[in-house]
């Protein structure tokens, strides 16, 4: 097998060059504002690896003093987080912190070269650290020159295919779980935030009407009120209660485990801090039982309680809490679904309001002072019963995610340096799914 792979350098697969512009929008902004997309490297840091939107856009004049690369480039950042790498889903231009890789179709698959440097990034970041400037590059000539070890075209593909299928699916499963909590916050919105039933009915309209607009069965209107009335919190619908938070859902705070147990090698148990709450990855492991330990589920309400505050629906694996990341429980007539919504204001209302010299906090008195909204109980049964299930659902996509990008993180450097074939890998792929 090894006699099939060959050693070439990256400027023998292709044109490799460099983004023209050196200009921010701050110092030329006449460049920037029009049609043409400009790509930045924060755009491709945050692409996994397709980049289909961008942050900034270049003018006619823009382009000018520019290049607008085609379709199917691949991207690279040389500067400060280096080896970072896109291909292009439409032409862009970019700035000369970037690198441009066009392919030549008959020696190299575009897609291929992009996972070989997602198997090779850390290895290029290592070795070009620390090069005197105030950050981390790579020259130009340096990349040109990277080796690399390739099989023919034809094998280049078939690796590419196969990995593309599982980024194509996590990537279908990243867009179902968003469309499903857009939509979870909308419902909710229109129901517990805006009253729009109620005051459709104040208005006078239709119950057909109503039903047709808001897309509600005639049997769930009639469990909405009337009438508005006064309230502590302001106009709410009548019959409805001001509560504690308390009432909806129980907090539970992590325990403070020992930082000298932590450890990267998996070893013991995962352990989620605040940093692993956006990712849902916890970064270290702990083999310490705390006596106050508690275990994060999947569709557990996770918030960070130290810099920003953003109710997580976790969707990783079962972990333990940490100290300074809390849960909100559900009481046994709330969902999931009812309590986040209800306290994701709250929690953005003491972010606005808090003030500190470094980072902003939030605490038990804090979360003390929350108070929600509470409908009658047969329309929350309603609301349960009809659209829990969208988060459900949104949870198994998370955790399928989770779980492909495993089975990819784990296949790639095997594929990518030969030590397997697509073929083993698809069976491994059913050995781990039976």
């Amino acid at each position: 097998m090894a006699g099939e792979w060959r050693e070439v350098r990256l400027g023998q697969l292709g044109e490799v060059n460099r983004g023209r512009s050196r200009h921010r929008p701050r110092d030329a902004s006449h460049l920037y504002g029009g049609t043409y997309p400009f790509i930045q490297t924060g755009d491709i840091k945050a692409s996994g690896g397709r980049i289909t939107s961008h942050s900034q856009t270049y003018s006619e004049a823009g382009l000018a003093q520019s290049r607008l690369w085609p379709e199917g480039t691949m991207v690279i950042t040389i500067a400060g987080n280096i080896a970072e790498t896109a291909i292009l889903t439409y032409p862009a231009c970019f700035p000369d912190s970037v690198v441009g890789f066009i392919a030549d179709k008959q020696r190299a698959d575009v897609r291929f070269v992009e996972y070989l440097f997602r198997h090779l990034r850390r290895q290029i970041q290592q070795e070009n650290v620390g090069t005197g400037s105030v950050q981390d590059n790579i020259n130009l000539q340096t990349l040109a020159r990277l080796t690399l070890r390739i099989p023919e075209p034809h094998e280049q593909r078939r690796i590419a295919h196969f990995l593309g299928t599982l980024d194509d699916k996590i990537e279908n499963n990243r867009k179902m779980a968003k469309t499903l909590e857009a939509m979870a916050q909308a419902i909710f919105k229109s129901w517990f935030v805006d009253f729009d039933p109620v005051r459709a009915k104040m208005a006078g309209e239709s119950p057909e009407s109503i039903c047709k607009r808001l897309k509600l069965t005639p049997e769930i209107l009639d469990l909405f009120p009337d009438r508005l009335v006064d309230s502590e919190l302001g106009e709410i619908p009548e019959g409805w209660r001001v509560d504690s938070i308390y009432q909806i859902a129980d907090v539970i705070y992590g325990a403070p485990f020992n930082s000298s147990e932590f450890n990267a090698r998996q070893v013991g148990e995962p352990l989620i801090r605040i940093r692993d709450l956006t990712t849902e990855v916890p970064g270290v492991w702990t083999t310490e039982m705390h006596p106050k330990g508690y275990k994060v589920k999947r569709g557990d309400i996770v918030v960070g309680m130290d810099g920003e505050f953003r109710a997580h629906l976790w969707g990783g694996a079962e972990a333990w809490l940490n100290q300074r990341v809390c849960v909100f429980a559900p009481k046994k007539r709330f969902s999931s679904l009812f309590v986040r919504n209800s306290i994701v204001n709250l929690l953005a209302h003491v972010e606005a309001t808090e003030t500190a010299t470094t980072v902003i906090h939030i605490g038990k008195n804090d979360i003390d002072l929350f108070i929600v909204i509470t409908p009658e109980n047969n329309l929350l049964h309603a609301f349960n019963r009809i659209y829990q299930p969208l988060y459900d659902t949104l949870v198994i996509a998370k955790w399928e995610t989770h779980k492909l990008g495993n089975i990819r993180d784990t296949l790639l450097p095997k594929l990518i340096s030969g030590e397997i074939r697509v073929p083993e890998a698809k069976h491994l792929i059913k050995e781990a799914a039976g």
